[in-house]
């Protein structure tokens, strides 16, 4: 038993130890001030707690809005679209600006090519966007693919969370086991130790 509580305060410990290497590099509130455009509004987004909430109300909006703005071609702008996001569907800032990373310079290429394939081929099989000369339906492919890209990545990323906030809450409820079944046994050995 007690093998299997030190297993899992130990495990506890890393889970901890990776989430904080991942949010790092992320804005919180003690670091909000680092971060170009985000720094100009730092004090405003330390007076609204939703920005830094990780309850579900305020995770899900910013996977969906975080994901369909990282694949717009809106590359540059993204930061401070993602902080006008986040205050206006009250969705965690850490969440939004971490999806803003899937289009960096490496990726975006690929990002864009593939969305505007995606958006062609919607304009071709629905007509909407069509009609437009030249450049504009183009433009229209861009945003088109990127909303229909962004909602599937979101629903991926979106199912991703609710499993893993599953699987916290089982190792949670685990950990409480272990621990009251640890307490019950030190109070037994303590009564039948006593005088």
């Amino acid at each position: 038993m007690q093998d299997e509580l030190d297993r899992h305060h130990r495990s506890l410990f890393e889970r901890r130890r990776r989430l904080r290497k991942l949010l790092r590099p992320l804005p919180r509130r003690a670091n909000v001030r680092r971060y170009p455009v985000i720094k100009w509004f730092a004090e405003h987004a330390n007076r609204r707690p939703y920005l830094w909430s990780f309850k579900r109300a305020h995770v899900i909006p910013a996977l969906y809005f975080g994901a369909v703005l990282a694949l717009l071609p809106l590359y540059g702008l993204q930061a401070g679209l993602a902080f006008a996001a986040a205050l206006l569907v009250r969705g965690n800032l850490t969440v939004m600006v971490g999806l803003q990373f899937i289009t960096n310079p490496l990726t975006i290429g690929p990002i864009y090519y593939f969305t505007y394939r995606v958006g062609m081929w919607l304009i071709a099989t629905t007509g909407l966007g069509e009609g437009m000369a030249g450049w504009g339906t183009r433009v229209n492919a861009l945003f088109l693919g990127g909303i229909v890209v962004g909602l599937a990545v979101a629903l991926m990323v979106d199912l991703i969370w609710r499993f893993a906030s599953w699987e916290a809450r089982q190792f949670r409820h685990r950990l409480a086991q272990l621990r009251a079944a640890d307490d019950a046994r030190r109070r037994q050995e303590f009564g039948a130790s006593g005088p």
